[in-house]
């Protein structure tokens, strides 16, 4: 096969990509802005790292409870929620937290050990817009809730790893 039309899973996707060829795939590892519009960083400064963690708790709260609740082991719940409150801080336009504790994000990557269905991308996203129905318990301002939201949808289709085989 001519260097030219190499497949985008060639072992050198970024060289394909110079050469003019399909859009260069993201890896697993590849920043989240390759994938979705960063959420504006006005949504920190009217939110507060205190709003932001209530948010992240009440979804994770609620993800407890939901059929993808055994992705969540209970013992590691504080954890969990601390360690995507840092996130959510800092992609929301707050300090960089999580950088500081836990290093580059590389989500994906983290996420890899977890079998992530698009079933289970749907019931997490919609778990997460149920708690940004009602923005006004965490101080989210309406004005960006649209964005964040589409910047949640694009986002976690990032996350799935795992696709069944079509029925025959």
């Amino acid at each position: 096969m001519p260097s030219s039309v190499l497949p985008p899973s060639s072992p050198d996707p970024a060289a394909f990509h110079r050469r003019g060829g399909q859009p260069k795939p993201t890896t697993p590892d590849a920043p989240y802005h390759q994938l979705a519009e960063r959420p504006p960083a006005a949504i920190y400064h009217l939110m507060g790292a205190t709003h932001i963690r209530t948010m992240i708790r009440e979804f994770y709260n609620r993800l407890h409870t939901s059929p993808i609740k055994a992705m969540f082991a209970r013992r590691d719940l504080e954890e969990a929620i601390e360690r995507n409150s840092a996130y959510f801080i800092w992609l929301l336009g707050g300090p960089p937290l999580f950088q500081e504790q836990y290093g580059p994000p590389r989500l994906r990557a983290r996420h890899l050990p977890f079998v992530i269905t698009e079933s289970s991308r749907q019931i997490w996203l919609n778990t997460f817009f149920d708690v940004l129905d009602n923005p006004q318990d965490f101080t989210f301002p309406e004005e960006h809730l649209d964005s964040f939201k589409q910047f949640l949808s694009t986002f976690s289709k990032w996350m799935v790893n795992h696709h069944p085989p079509p029925p025959h």
